[in-house]
């Protein structure tokens, strides 16, 4: 996968990296920890500008949240509530769950999409319950926006500084991001074992 990115990003410049942001949006198992440090790579080398990169990695990576944001539009609270109460087990969720839930989310929309952007899984599945919501387009396009462009100039920004170095980036992100992504999946084994119809 690495050499694929490397040549990708030489290939298709700043389409390059949009393209594989909107890819690791839709398919997380392609790791924005390795595309945007790349990308700064070759902005260090001057092949990119940094600031295209930047530019490049959250377009991409908003046009990725929107495939998701749309899904969960389309299903809305009432079909996520049937859904729930056929499958409630496997989404570990209760009907009665997805109106605290929408509560939740309405409190505290701005700061859920902005951190939700910045954590691996959360960043593509925050954009569902921004949909499901029926949230403003503007209101998740803008703290969408400011998480992601915050989260693909840390990483381009470690990428483009470090230089030959830049997969130092990935060697500490990814244990950062494996870490958050087995407690989710402990957190969901464990809700799927404590759920009650």
């Amino acid at each position: 996968m690495f050499d694929w990115i490397v040549r990708l990003i030489e290939a298709s410049g700043y389409l390059g990296v949009a393209l594989l942001m909107f890819l690791e949006n839709v398919f997380p198992p392609i790791p924005s920890e390795l595309i945007m440090p790349l990308a700064g790579f070759s902005a260090a080398k001057g092949t990119l500008h940094i600031g295209g990169v930047i530019l490049a990695g959250t377009a991409g990576s908003l046009a990725g949240g929107l495939v998701w944001f749309w899904i969960g539009y389309a299903i809305g609270p009432d079909r996520l509530k049937k859904f729930a109460k056929r499958h409630g087990r496997w989404l570990t969720l209760h009907p009665d769950e997805v109106d605290q839930a929408r509560a939740f989310f309405k409190r505290h929309k701005a700061m859920a999409l902005f951190a939700g952007r910045l954590l691996p899984t959360i960043r593509t599945l925050i954009s569902v319950p921004a949909g499901i919501e029926r949230l403003p387009l503007s209101t998740f396009l803008l703290w969408s926006s400011l998480g992601t462009a915050l989260w693909t100039t840390l990483l381009a920004g470690a990428g483009y500084l470090l230089q030959s170095q830049y997969q130092l980036v990935s060697e500490w992100v990814n244990p950062v991001s494996n870490v958050i992504v087995a407690a989710l999946v402990v957190w969901y084994i464990y809700r799927v074992v404590r759920f009650h119809s």
